[in-house]
Parts: C-alpha cells; sequence; structure tokens
C-alpha cells in the first residue's frame, strides 16, 4: 500500500477568549446566535436608514424608469441601455407591492444589504469558525459600500449579495470539496451574469482560483476537481444562454462613454469606497495580516485555510487586474463595480481578524469608530433635481417643453416633473423619457449640430407655452473629462446660451434658489414664456 502523505499542521495562534458569564452560556447557542443577528441586523438597519428618503440620482431614475415598463417590455428596453435585466425584473415586482417612491424603492435595497449579515455569518461559520463568523457579520453590517448602495436603487448591494453566496459556494465546492456547494456556486454566477458585467471578471478570476487549486491538489483528486469546473462554469454558461445574444449586441453598441480609462488608484479606490476611509482600512488591514501571517509558512501551505486564504486573493485581485485590464479595451471601471469582491475583502479580513486574538477585536472596534460618521464615505445629497423641479413645477403646463443639458439626466427630469410635458435633451426630441438610448449613443450627440437640432424645438412653441432649459453644474468638477461628459459639458453651454439670445423667449423664473452641494449631480434651470 502506498504512503500517504498528510498536510503539516496549521500554524498555531493565540486566541484571546472571553470569559462567558454563566447566565449567558446556559442560554442556548440557537437563541444566542438568534438574538446576536437580530441585534447586528437592526442596528444595521437603523444606521443604513438615515437617508432612505433621500432623493434619486441619475441612475436610479433610469432604473425605476426602465422598472416601471411591463416585465415582458423591460427586456427590449434594456437593449437600449446596456444592462442585464435582474434586478430590473426584481424591482418591478416589488414596485407592484410598494410603489415606485424613494422610501419604497430604497426598502428593497435595504432588505438585500441587510441580507447580507446571516448569510456571511452562517459562511464564515462553517468556513473558518464562530469568532470569524461573528466578525463577518459585524463587518458586513457596517461596511461603508453596503451601507451606500443599501439605499441606493440600484444593482450593486444584489451583486454583492450574490458574490457572497457565489464566494462561499466556491470555497466550500472547491477548496472544502463539499461537492453540492459547486450547485450554489454554478447558480448564483448565473445569476451575477444576470445582473452586472462585472460578473465576467469575477467568473475569469474564479476559474483562475480552480486552476490553482487543480495544480496543488494530489494527482487523485484533479479528475474529480475538474470534472467539477467544467460543470460548474459551463452550467452557469448555459443558464446565461437566454440573454447572450442581447448582451452581444449590448457590448457593440452600448458601451460606457461616460467613463475614462483606469490608471493606478485601486487601492486607494478600494480603501475609500469599498472600505470608508483610510483609517478604517489600517484598522481592518493590520490585524487581517498579522492573522494571516502564519498561513503563508512552507508548513502551512497545504492547509485548508491557506488555501482559503490564497482563493479569496485570487478572486478579489484577480477580478480587479482583469477589469483594469479590461477597461482599457472598453471603459467599465467605477468603484460602484466593485460589488462582486466586497465579500471575498470582507471575508478574507473576518479570517484574518479571528485568528489575530486580542489584535483583531481592537481592529474590528476601531473600524466602528471610524464608520460612526457615514457623511465621510457615504454621501447624502447625490442630486438636486428633486429641489429644482419642485421650484419651477408651479410654471409649468401639459404640454409644455422640458429640454435636459445632460441626456442621461432626462429620466430623472421625467421622474420630480408633472405628467403631461414634452421632453427633448441635447441631441434631440425624447420619444421615451423614463430611460436613456445609450445605443451608438456618443456617436449620435456628436452628430447633433445644435443650431440644427433646436431651433425646430423652440419654433414649433406656441406663444404663452413655456420652455425649461434644465443645465449640469460642470464648472470646477474633475469627472468631466470623457468622451461623453466633456460633449456634455460643451453641448449644454451652447444649447443655453442659444436659448438665451432667442427673442422669443422670455425668461421668468430659475432654480434653484438655495443649493445643498449635490456630491455627483447638480443642475440649475431657467423657465422661459415664448411671447
Amino acid at each position: 500500500m502506498a504512503a500517504t502523505t498528510a498536510a503539516p499542521p496549521e500554524h498555531a495562534v493565540r486566541q484571546f477568549e472571553l470569559q462567558t458569564p454563566a447566565w449567558f452560556a446556559s442560554i442556548p447557542e440557537w437563541l444566542r446566535i438568534g438574538g446576536f443577528l437580530v441585534i447586528v441586523c437592526g442596528l444595521s438597519v437603523v444606521f443604513r436608514t438615515r437617508t432612505i428618503g433621500g432623493q434619486y440620482w441619475m441612475d436610479e431614475a433610469i432604473t425605476v424608469g426602465i422598472a416601471s415598463h411591463s416585465l415582458s417590455a423591460i427586456p427590449g428596453v434594456l437593449r437600449m441601455d446596456g444592462s442585464p435585466p435582474l434586478f430590473y425584473l426584481l424591482l418591478h415586482v416589488w414596485m407592484q407591492l410598494a410603489g415606485s417612491s424613494e422610501v419604497a424603492t430604497h426598502t428593497l435595497t435595504l432588505i438585500i444589504g441587510t441580507l447580507c449579515i446571516p448569510i456571511a455569518f452562517w459562511g464564515a461559520w462553517t468556513l473558518f469558525g464562530k469568532r470569524a463568523a461573528v466578525i463577518a457579520a459585524i463587518l458586513f453590517g457596517s461596511n461603508a459600500f453596503i451601507t451606500e448602495y443599501s439605499v441606493e436603487t440600484r444593482m450593486y448591494v444584489l451583486m454583492t449579495l450574490l458574490g457572497l453566496l457565489s464566494t462561499i459556494g466556491f470555497l466550500q465546492g472547491f477548496v472544502r470539496r463539499r461537492r453540492r456547494y459547486v450547485i450554489l456556486f454554478a447558480v448564483t454566477l448565473a445569476l451575477m451574469l444576470y445582473t452586472h458585467a462585472w460578473a465576467l471578471f469575477f467568473g475569469a478570476a474564479s476559474a483562475i482560483g480552480v486552476l490553482t487549486l487543480w495544480r496543488i491538489s494530489e494527482p487523485a483528486d484533479r479528475r474529480s476537481l475538474l470534472l467539477d469546473a467544467v460543470l460548474a462554469f459551463v452550467g452557469a454558461g448555459v443558464l446565461f444562454l437566454p440573454w447572450l445574444p442581447t448582451f452581444l449586441w449590448q457590448s457593440a453598441h452600448t458601451a460606457a462613454p461616460w467613463d475614462t480609462v483606469p490608471h493606478f488608484g485601486a487601492p486607494v479606490q478600494l480603501s475609500r469606497n469599498v472600505m470608508g476611509g483610510d483609517r478604517v482600512t489600517m484598522a481592518i488591514v493590520i490585524p487581517t495580516v498579522i492573522g494571516l501571517s502564519g498561513l503563508v509558512l512552507r508548513r502551512n501551505r497545504l492547509s485548508d485555510s491557506a488555501r482559503m486564504m490564497w482563493m479569496l486573493l485570487t478572486i478579489s485581485v484577480g477580478t480587479l487586474a482583469l477589469a483594469w485590464i479590461g477597461s482599457h479595451i472598453t471603459p467599465a471601471w467605477v468603484p460602484r463595480y466593485f460589488a462582486p469582491i466586497v465579500p471575498a475583502i470582507l471575508l478574507l479580513a473576518a479570517m484574518g481578524m479571528s485568528r489575530a486574538g486580542l489584535l483583531g477585536v481592537l481592529g474590528v472596534v476601531l473600524s466602528l469608530a471610524f464608520l460612526t460618521n457615514p457623511a465621510s464615505y457615504s454621501p447624502a445629497y447625490k442630486s438636486d433635481m428633486r429641489d429644482v423641479a419642485a421650484e419651477v413645477a408651479p410654471y409649468l403646463h401639459r404640454g409644455d417643453l422640458v429640454i435636459v443639458g445632460q441626456p442621461e439626466q432626462t429620466p430623472l427630469a421625467y421622474y420630480y416633473l408633472p405628467a403631461g410635458l414634452r421632453f427633448a435633451n441635447t441631441i434631440g426630441p425624447v420619444r421615451d423619457p423614463s430611460f436613456m438610448d445609450w445605443v451608438d449613443a456618443l456617436q449620435r450627440y456628436r452628430d447633433a449640430d445644435p443650431w440644427k437640432v433646436l431651433p425646430p424645438l423652440l419654433n414649433a412653441l406656441k406663444p404663452g407655452q413655456q420652455v425649461v432649459f434644465i443645465r449640469p453644474l460642470t464648472q470646477g468638477v474633475q469627472n468631466w473629462r470623457a468622451s461623453w461628459t466633456t460633449l456634455v459639458r460643451r453641448r449644454s453651454a451652447q444649447w443655453s446660451e442659444i436659448i438665451a439670445d432667442d427673442k422669443q423667449l422670455k425668461p421668468v423664473f430659475w432654480a434653484p434658489h438655495t443649493y445643498d452641494q449635490a456630491c455627483c449631480v447638480a443642475d440649475s434651470a431657467v423657465v422661459y414664456t415664448k411671447t
């Protein structure tokens, strides 16, 4: 019989143990766990609902506008938008039950974000133990990225939840070799593909992880590992096949011209946009590195913990690297797209901090203290369109014309302004203002000569009718440098000048009269009457 070689024992880590009172230890474990999760989830909900009624910015209005169409029409509308359909279909069903107000739609994402807490607790417990599970629940309950997007009507927190399930399924299925979890990985990967395009980078990084595991596995285990990998990735691909033709068409016609090519600021973006700031990052990273340091030793490199550590690093770093490279071909790099790797980062932190003893506990406490001021990492005022619309609405009547200087803000103006208005933007008349048509949008924008497109719109107005021009405030803003945003800046200035110089039009009102410095999208508006 051939001799077998057992994996060397893991590096021993001194653990910090708290003395549990006898009365607390007498409580059944299920009740202690349930009570802990209720407290963490409850505090997280209270903390994250401070801006649940905050006004939409343009991406949210586009999302709500698309979801307001019928279920059968949503895929066709998304063909012009460029996104996969899962979140929009889910939001449509939710809106039928709860309505389409800011509070209603933000409640959906809040629920999704809160679900991450018990799932992270369960996943970390089964993978790393009870201490890691407690830390994971706290990290997921307080994380800055999840906090921000739990009250934004977009797909990012859903992508985080699916990324969490997929990461757990990957570690359980391919590292622990609990093969039933391979199904969880395949299904959630397919759902991620139906949620956001960054699932492609996540899936590719996961495939790199499987190849790494295959290489370091015993020869007898390689065949089953490879078979499971083929079944998982092919299965996810088969589930995605119905959307594949639309995805390919979108890739050719609906890029992100508003985005810029990334440089080397990813670590800073991770620190500030995912973790919540440099202080939080240091509070988490230092104990994580110390706790995981023993796993890089030669005697521990074949342990399950070491493999899970390297796989979490492969998923997070690999996804970022592939996305960074891909964004030099077609722009697709925005910090909010980091959603699929947030779970891998936080699970890795929970794993490391649980092994760092007292230092890990101190890191959790400090990170919570640094996150108590959400205004430092999560903007509460992303747009002033609701304020602008409220001021100009009394001056508008059915049939009046609304011209939006930034085309993708048209659905935002449509959401907040009264019904019965006609809409146009600086590309031309808009047939359906509930969504943005991104099909070959940059070329259409370049071809839209203001001196040819605008005069017919103004000449069609009858005496006494109003036209309101909503212009984005772009002065001094650093992110107006992409091909699209540079053109928005120039076109909105040109249209504003033409309208102001038109002798048929008399300015009667302007807004806003107060400005609270919206972080992302700010506008001014002038109402004119045709004399």
